[in-house]
């Protein structure tokens, strides 16, 4: 028997109620979490109780046989949906295809990243000339019985000699770096250690990074707050107790330092930063080890990144004077004072400048119009020579190389579209298919619309839709709803097999391209910033507001999703319009607004959120904060939250304490809807996650949605 009903309807028929109870899922018991009451913080003169506070620690066996209960009710919750594993089974089908990255040339290889289909990570290739046999370079799945050490970065000496490359293992942001002879792929004996948020930049004969020093014993590695961040130069063949200090500030130890040298290895720069954006660059000649740093752009209201070097001219693709982005030159051989002159390339223009890089003597520039790329070459001069064109609307990148080179190669991907890799001849502007992928799914059966609609200040914002041909606006499919806004972070197309099983079933996956990301540049960031960040949930709702009044969906068929940034923005529009969901999935969200920025890397997003510690701040902080904003006597849609054990970037704690927080809300109101609690193990903030545990997670996700969206079977 069929049966498809509608989530909250407050009543039904007698025969259909009769059927419903037997097919009703039951909800065990919630752990008890222990309220501490007597826990309470001052915010210039306003009192914050915050009686979960123990969940904040990571090494306590009491936070740990807890957050193990809750996830015996999720599992329990989950195993009762009767099409769990058929659903698990059709995505690892849908997951089963060789899956193959855009290649790039080192010396006489061409390397590239290949998953037969499966596998948990995917496995670095190269081949001795584009027709070579492949053979494997690095394979991640060696390193880990299962599989949850990824590559994080894999950097080349500039003679091709050398690579090194990150590990990151259990998903933490913490790696460590190793170094391979790339001839003969011997693994050399250096290593570094408690390196994060930094891979290896080469010099003549070792490389630059970032670390921290060690935590102290007894401290919680994965919550710590971290500070200090250094540069050093590791020479080859030596010890990291030998590793030479470049750069560190004891005055300011919460910022982020990043070192690297031009090509030819005549400058080396220090890039400073407070947070996610705003930056500081210093320079000088590598040749001058012993001479200060001299500063060539003050920090930290503008964003700058020196795409090349040539000779003494750095280009630099910066948003001063410029929320859209241009490309600038400067000399550094220069006074210090001259040398910041900045001289345009590449003008601002209407369109977001997104990313620029250099091959072969021109100038590649990718830029979004409304969530799309288009890409142009240019001289160096910054002469345009022609738009590259580009398959459709989607997303391309690539176009890495280096001078010498008379070719490039860039992908192209969309929601319809397959990752697909294009050999791009830079004299004539030839694109010539390299690699099309192979998918086990009919991509034809499915479309991509792009829709525009206004938000509660009437701002003009796009959302695209992806769904199966044919499609009835009835109000009765279930829709996805995901988006991020935040951090100057674009959410264009791109290709998920995973949505595949959605649209299979009739829906809808919808993403809106809301505030706080840069999707229309600078000013499009910043007004879903700081003081603003209202603007980015009042898009968010006012997209699922669209697509109930367009009837594409109904109240009771619509799902909300974020992730990390995008956590805090369902758990803000949870709480701000519980009426509008019949499932939500704060995943890995920033949830404690008021305390996020005294764990690990939490402190470089006081420039995009704002700090408690403020008092102009806390006000709008504690307004929207969706731990703080959970109200006794609401019921809160069913919500599945979504975090990882070894996640040091947004901390457990945030989800913790908001899962214990709606529990005790949803249960003292009498409330029936599901408020689970999923706790991944060994997986940490996202990047690096093993396919088998993708696979299982978004089971989970497509399960717990449409069961709550009453579908009661599978098409």
């Amino acid at each position: 028997m069929k049966i498809i009903t509608l989530c909250g309807l407050a009543a039904f028929t007698a025969a259909l109620a009769g059927c419903q109870s037997a097919m009703t899922i039951k909800t065990k018991p919630y752990p008890v979490a222990r309220m501490d009451t007597t826990v309470a913080d001052d915010y210039h003169g306003t009192i914050v109780k915050d009686p979960y506070r123990w969940l904040e620690d990571d090494r306590s066996a009491e936070t740990a046989a807890w957050a193990a209960a809750e996830n015996e009710v999720t599992q329990d919750y989950l195993s009762q949906i009767p099409y769990r594993e058929r659903i698990k089974q059709r995505l690892t089908q849908l997951y089963d295809y060789p899956k193959e990255g855009t290649p790039f040339r080192v010396g006489e290889y061409y390397f590239f990243y290949k998953n037969d289909g499966l596998q948990n990570q995917s496995i670095l290739y190269r081949r001795k000339g584009l027709d070579g046999e492949p053979e494997v370079f690095i394979d991640p799945n060696t390193l880990s019985a299962d599989g949850t050490a990824a590559l994080n970065t894999v950097t080349f000496s500039q003679d091709d000699r050398y690579a090194a490359y990150s590990v990151a293992r259990s998903g933490s942001d913490w790696v460590k770096i190793y170094v391979m002879e790339v001839a003969t792929r011997r693994q050399l004996p250096d290593s570094i250690e408690w390196v994060k948020f930094s891979g290896a930049s080469w010099g003549k004969d070792g490389f630059y990074y970032s670390g921290y020093d060690a935590p102290e014993p007894g401290s919680g590695v994965y919550s710590a707050k971290n500070e200090y961040q250094k540069v050093y130069f590791h020479r080859l063949g030596t010890s990291q107790t030998e590793d030479q200090l470049i750069y560190e500030d004891r005055e300011h130890p919460l910022r982020y330092f990043s070192g690297f040298v031009s090509d030819d290895f005549r400058w080396l720069f220090i890039v400073g930063s407070e947070g996610t954006s705003g930056a500081e660059i210093l320079y000088k000649r590598a040749d001058e080890a012993d001479a200060p740093f001299r500063t060539l752009f003050k920090g930290f209201a503008n964003d700058y990144s020196i795409i090349d070097c040539v000779g003494d001219t750095a280009y630099v693709l910066t948003n001063d004077a410029a929320p859209n982005f241009r490309l600038v030159s400067v000399d550094l051989s220069a006074s210090e004072a001259a040398a910041s002159a900045m001289r345009n390339v590449i003008p601002e223009s209407g369109n977001l400048l997104q990313w620029a890089t250099t091959a072969g003597g021109a100038i590649f520039a990718g830029y979004l119009q409304d969530a799309s790329s288009r890409v142009y070459q240019y001289d160096m001069s910054g002469r345009r020579v022609r738009e590259i064109e580009l398959p459709g609307i989607g997303t391309a990148g690539g176009f890495d190389g280096k001078a010498e080179d008379t070719e490039v190669f860039y992908g192209f991907s969309s929601f319809n579209v397959p990752p697909t890799s294009y050999r791009y001849t830079i004299a004539d502007g030839t694109s010539t298919l390299y690699h099309a992928t192979e998918v086990n799914f009919d991509v034809s059966a499915f479309t991509v619309e792009q829709v525009f609609y206004p938000s509660k200040d009437g701002t003009r914002v796009p959302m695209f839709l992806v769904y199966k041909k044919g499609l009835k606006r009835d109000g009765a499919n279930p829709v996805y709803l995901y988006a991020y806004g935040g951090f100057n972070i674009s959410m264009p197309p791109s290709f998920s097999p995973s949505r595949i099983l959605l649209l299979e079933q009739g829906g809808i996956f919808a993403l809106a391209n809301i505030r706080g990301g840069s999707e229309y540049g600078e000013a499009w960031h910043r007004a879903g910033m700081l003081e603003k960040k209202q603007n980015v949930f009042d898009d968010f709702i006012a997209a699922a507001e669209y697509l109930i009044a367009e009837r594409y969906t109904s109240p009771e068929k619509l799902a909300i999703a974020g992730g990390s940034n995008g956590g805090l923005l369902v758990g803000a529009c949870l709480t701000q319009r519980p009426d509008l969901y019949c499932a939500t999935f704060p995943m890995v969200g920033v949830l404690d607004m008021l305390r996020y920025h005294k764990f690990t890397i939490g402190w470089g997003w006081v420039v995009e959120y704002g700090s408690a510690d403020n008092a102009t701040d806390f006000p709008y902080l504690y307004k929207y904060s969706p731990l703080h904003n959970i109200r006794q006597g609401t019921c809160y849609p069913p919500t599945m939250i979504m975090t990882a054990d070894h996640d040091d970037r947004v901390v457990p704690a945030h989800s913790f304490k908001f899962g214990a927080t709606l529990q005790a809300a949803q249960s003292a109101a009498g409330c029936e809807a599901p408020i689970l609690l999923r706790v991944e193990s060994d997986a940490g903030h996202g990047a690096g996650k093993p396919v088998s545990k993708s696979i299982q997670e978004q089971a989970d996700i497509w399960s717990f949605f449409l069961w709550n969206a009453g579908i009661r079977d599978l098409k």
